[in-house]
């Protein structure tokens, strides 16, 4: 099948040429993010391939199946950025990659704690500069500390399960569904607040919905413990960044750890190094000592790129030889008719 991918960047190229040859699909790379400007280019290929910052609304979409699109292969587990119902009415089906490497993610979200409590990158901004003084490095144990983890899918759990058997941390968590091999090594389920209120570390890894967008705002951090520490490797608007600045400027929040940013779609990906960054939140958020942000790099091993590779590949072939991939998603509306 021919297909169109967007917001590419020369490893997408890479593992997705290597993948696409498995399956003889033909792949024709655009470096712009895919938009409603961008959409005319998709002009008569069945297949779009998308990433998480492409706009994928009701008017992409629809401009997307006038140019006889009927696939839109997300590479990434996320879909809040796809009008399903919008997919749905124009005939184009939706499919992701719901599971690639859970481990780079969870072990680079628990390797940010670490360089932001224990002031690793300033440490070694430091010693660059032939400064070898500890002051204003010192850091805790995470031994015995409560670390609150929001998620326990497969990212999340495999975070809980490191921070309770690993660094010997007492582990709340909160999920719709609660998972018993976690429970049986001690992590106990709680609610929301509770586990705001309990956690010196709070580690976000829940999908982006309804109901968890600003799941930490202003109202969460007054109720949380005074100086915790929080980690965000999930979705950017998981956090309320204007309340966040508010906390860290208080001192009820200890320090941030962040790779994903709610506006990071005119950020990440991209070298901006040579120009002025407009969003003001986002260079307040860096003016703190103690917050510590990356690029939407927590996916970004070599094992995690072959297999949304390989995955995004195949899910596009099972629908071009009819079959119904485990990998489509539903609207809501849909969903809950089957």
């Amino acid at each position: 099948m021919r297909v169109a991918v967007f917001s590419t960047k020369p490893y997408d190229r890479t593992f997705l040429s290597r993948a696409a040859a498995l399956y003889g699909h033909e792949l024709t790379f655009f470096e712009p993010r895919l938009d409603l400007a961008t959409a005319r280019l998709a002009e008569g290929f069945p297949a779009v391939c998308a990433f998480v910052n492409d706009t994928l609304d009701a008017e992409v979409i629809a401009a997307l199946a006038s140019g006889g699109t009927r696939i839109v292969a997300l590479r990434a587990a996320g879909f809040n950025n796809v009008a399903l119902e919008a997919a749905e009415e124009k005939g184009v089906t939706v499919l992701r990659v719901p599971a690639y490497s859970p481990h780079a993610v969870a072990e680079f979200s628990i390797g940010l704690l670490l360089a932001l409590d224990r002031r690793i990158h300033r440490a070694w901004a430091r010693v660059r500069e032939n400064n070898f003084a500890l002051e204003g490095l010192l850091g805790h144990d995470l031994h015995g500390r409560t670390v609150g983890v929001v998620g326990t899918g497969r990212i999340g759990a495999l975070v809980a399960r490191a921070y309770r058997l690993g660094f010997g941390c007492e582990v709340v968590a909160h999920d719709r569904y609660e998972v018993d091999d976690l429970k049986s090594i001690g992590i106990t389920y709680v609610g929301r607040d509770e586990l705001i209120e309990r956690s010196d570390i709070i580690s976000l890894h829940c999908p982006l919905t309804p109901e968890t967008h600003y799941l930490i705002d202003e109202a969460a951090i007054d109720r949380a413990k005074h100086g915790f520490l929080l980690i965000n490797t999930s979705r950017g608007a998981l956090i309320d960044a204007e309340a966040v600045i508010g906390g860290l400027k208080s001192g009820r929040i200890g320090g941030v750890a962040l790779d994903v940013y709610e506006q990071e779609a005119d950020l990440f990906f991209e070298d901006l190094s040579s120009e002025i960054i407009q969003d003001d939140v986002f260079q307040r958020l860096l003016t703190f000592p103690n917050v510590l942000i990356t690029g939407h790099q927590a996916f970004f091993t070599e094992e995690a790129l072959l297999a949304i590779a390989k995955t995004t590949m195949g899910n596009i072939a099972d629908e071009e030889a009819g079959k119904v991939s485990p990998n489509r998603v539903l609207s809501e509306k849909v969903a809950g008719r089957g």
